[in-house]
């Protein structure tokens, strides 16, 4: 089977509908225990210090792994894709390009996707029999963030790991379905976590997963990963098709719509806090701005860069902040 690398969630349906197996060059490089080799090959290749971490990581993931074939997301996803795709390009990578339409209007989903189906010569009835596959295999990531929130028996890191892993299914939804199965029994035997304050975290999957298992020695847990849901599409059985699927993905579109689920999932998970997770060097850092706007439950934004681990300045942070919800859940008592 061939291998294609993606740097972040595309129709995963029409690669594999297309005989590909499908590798995620982001979940390679942040699972990785020496993934700062994979920043050291690009930066000794010239990407500058102030280039994003992530995109210097898939780049020496891509050149490690020899991954020769790529689909780049040039539009609802990193500014910077598009020159990480011209200096691949440049080394023989083969590069294809998608795109999620910047006006997310549904005929616009509709020709984005035809075009990439028509790329990889395949119809809509082989990507739609993939799909329906697919869609067990994210029910079951629907049901561990259900067993988080409501039963409250996963940890905020378990429920971010296999939420994230739906971009790519580990490059094998068969092997990656039982994994879930059968961690979905275990939880279900587990004690409730018993923790007063209820997270939530918005933005780009973390460098710095430790910062899960860090809330929980302040009484927190994390109830909600706003992009990682994303990426497990938990209304994809809800979509008619893959048009519609892909056209209720909030991610690649304008912030408005992002809000809209993040307002509804902070109502519904009884969340106390937020915490919002941006990358040094991204565009997305301006976001914070509205984001501390428009919810109407404290908000703080964490940054990260090289470190795949919290560094003391972010903890003491942190720790303040979970301390005045404390304070806070105190008061309105």
């Amino acid at each position: 089977m061939k291998k294609i690398g993606v740097t972040t969630t595309v129709p995963i349906e029409i690669l594999i509908a297309a005989d590909y197996e499908v590798v995620d060059l982001n979940n390679i490089f942040v699972t990785s225990e020496d993934y700062s080799k994979y920043i050291d090959i690009a930066e000794r290749k010239g990407f500058p210090k102030s280039c994003c971490a992530w995109k210097k990581g898939m780049y020496g993931v891509c050149v490690e792994h020899e991954i020769k074939e790529l689909v780049g997301v040039t539009e609802g996803d990193c500014s910077n894709t598009k020159a990480l795709e011209e200096v691949l390009d440049m080394q023989g990578v083969k590069i294809y390009p998608f795109a999620y339409p910047h006006g997310r209007k549904l005929e616009d989903v509709k020709r984005s996707l035809d075009n990439f189906m028509d790329m990889f010569d395949v119809n809509l009835s082989d990507v739609e029999k993939i799909r329906k596959r697919l869609n067990k295999a994210r029910a079951k990531a629907r049901k561990l963030d259900e067993l988080t929130f409501i039963n409250n028996k996963v940890s905020g890191f378990e429920n971010h790991l296999y939420q994230v892993s739906c971009s790519d299914f580990n490059s094998n939804v068969d092997k990656f379905e039982e994994e879930l199965r059968e961690k979905i029994e275990e939880i279900e035997k587990r004690s409730p976590i018993d923790k007063k304050i209820r997270l939530g975290y918005i933005g780009v999957p973390p460098m710095t997963c430790d910062i899960y298992d860090y809330v929980e020695n302040f009484d927190a847990h994390f109830v909600y990963n706003e992009v990682q849901r994303e990426f497990a599409f938990p209304r994809a059985d809800k979509a008619e098709n893959i048009y519609e699927q892909y056209y209720d993905y909030t991610y690649p579109y304008d912030i408005k719509f992002r809000l809209k689920d993040i307002k509804k999932q902070i109502k519904e998970r009884k969340i106390d806090g937020i915490i919002h997770y941006t990358q040094a060097f991204c565009y997305r850092q301006i976001e914070d701005i509205v984001m501390k706007k428009q919810l109407d439950i404290p908000v703080l934004n964490v940054e990260g860069d090289k470190l795949n681990f919290l560094d003391a300045r972010t903890k003491l942070r942190l720790e303040a902040f979970l301390d005045m919800l404390l304070d806070l859940k105190k008061f309105q008592k």
